[in-house]
């Protein structure tokens, strides 16, 4: 395992701001994405679904993957070089529900293997890999996810202090269910609401069997970013506000407020006592709010015909167009890099929220760049944790900053095609080679525990 990748970000032209001693700095994974041992665990949507000719690019499956499962003490290795202080992973419902109880056999080993390498184990319950045979359509589907999460939590409980409910139930219910470029491939459109709440709800009850269990510090990982509008034509400005509800504020008001934006209640399934009694559940108080941040999205009204963007194929009756947003550099993935927009949303949210805006923690932050000498992706880094310490400055309670993600990966869609992490991993031969960016992310941390805040 090389471990000599290294940049010194302590005698930079240009230092890091300091955070605040106890800022919890991190890095994140899915079990899906990395795990392998797919005959070890019972199926998902995912797996029917890249068994489809043409649902992933590359053609690839997840079912070596990284294969961490069998090299996670490698992986932990890796963790504890880095130096962070906590690791995001997601925990596998099709693998807790194998036979035999084996699945949980593997977290136990992973959470022992990261406490003994004083890395803080913070498990993701649902990272998009539904157990075949369950349905986010389906009311049930939130209280089968209840029980499974009560069984992680008495298993593990002992030694997880910090716990994530969902990842992105915004893209799960877009991607999945109303576009059907992920899993379980769906063209829906706006029937798909049920998904997202009954995925909300599921993140109610969660909360509730933590709670139960003795967890204090849970969160959950919604992804967010600023809308912006095409211009200051009103059919763009609105076409930009709907978007922003149904992707920002569908999946923030009910958690953070306990209501609907108005005229999205209406749309959900149930009476209308039964969507109050669920947002009793989905407002649970959180002890902190997690942040998957990537780009701003500028948003137009509809142009009457099928959008090509960002890999995305966006259908043409929908009441908005996403358009591109000029003059910034780009990912290999296509994606703009706008640090100043990871500003912009929080304090946006501090705005909106006020006090109902737990501590804030970016569960994910990171782009895909190729190569071992991945410069593109330290800017990248370094240009948001510094757009961090300005919202931090600006008076949002931020508490920790994860990556997204330690090791190149099975993306989706995109088979693995993008490569996101600060290890590269040859997939002939599962091979870690940690690229420039893990030593520059490895000194930042170094940095942070240096002396006093500035």
């Amino acid at each position: 395992m090389a471990t000599d990748a290294s940049t010194d970000a302590s005698t930079a032209s240009n230092p890091l701001p300091r955070f605040p001693d106890g800022f919890l700095w991190g890095v994140s994974t899915s079990a899906h994405q990395i795990e392998g041992a797919a005959e070890l665990r019972g199926p998902s949507v995912w797996d029917a679904f890249t068994a489809e000719p043409g649902r992933i690019k590359d053609g690839s499956t997840a079912a070596v993957a990284c294969d961490h499962y069998h090299r996670y003490r490698e992986d932990v290795a890796l963790l504890a070089d880095l130096g962070v202080d906590a690791y995001r992973f997601s925990v596998s419902w099709p693998r807790v529900d194998s036979p035999g109880g084996v699945g949980l056999d593997f977290y136990d080993r992973l959470v022992d293997e990261l406490c003994a390498a004083g890395v803080r184990p913070v498990p993701t319950l649902f990272h998009w890999d539904l157990p075949a045979g369950l349905d986010w359509l389906e009311r049930d589907t939130a209280a089968r996810f209840a029980e499974y999460v009560s069984v992680v939590a008495r298993r593990l409980g002992d030694r997880v202090g910090k716990w994530i409910t969902l990842n992105e139930p915004a893209e799960h219910t877009l991607l999945g269910h109303a576009l059907g470029i992920h899993a379980p491939g769906r063209e829906l459109l706006f029937d798909a609401l049920p998904v997202a709440h009954h995925q909300l709800l599921a993140h109610g009850l969660a909360v509730r069997a933590l709670r139960a269990s003795g967890a204090t510090d849970v969160g959950i990982a919604n992804s967010h970013g600023p809308t912006w509008p095409a211009s200051d034509d009103p059919a763009d400005r609105e076409a930009a506000d709907f978007y922003d509800l149904l992707l920002n504020r569908m999946f923030a008001d009910p958690i953070l407020t306990g209501r609907y934006p108005e005229g999205i209640g209406e749309l959900m399934p149930g009476s209308a006592e039964r969507i109050a009694a669920d947002l009793e559940i989905i407002a649970e108080p959180l002890d902190w709010y997690g942040v998957n941040y990537y780009a701003p999205t500028r948003v137009g009204a509809p142009q009457g015909a099928e959008i090509e963007f960002g890999g995305v194929t966006l259908p043409a009756e929908l009441p908005f167009s996403v358009r591109e947003i000029e003059g910034r550099p780009r990912t290999d993935f296509g994606w703009p890099v706008v640090p100043e927009g990871l500003t912009e949303l929080l304090t946006g949210f501090r705005d909106r929220y006020g006090d109902r805006l737990p501590p804030v923690v970016i569960t994910e932050n990171g782009c895909s760049y190729e190569g071992l000498d991945d410069r593109d992706r330290v800017a990248y880094l370094d240009g948001h944790v510094r757009a961090l310490h300005r919202a931090s400055e600006a008076g949002v309670d931020v508490r920790g900053y994860f990556v997204w993600s330690l090791l190149d990966n099975f993306e989706w869609a995109e088979g693995y095609a993008r490569r996101f992490g600060l290890v590269h991993v040859d997939f002939a031969t599962l091979e870690r080679t940690p690229k420039a960016s893990y030593g520059w992310f490895r000194d930042l941390i170094a940095d942070q525990r240096r002396g006093p805040v500035g």
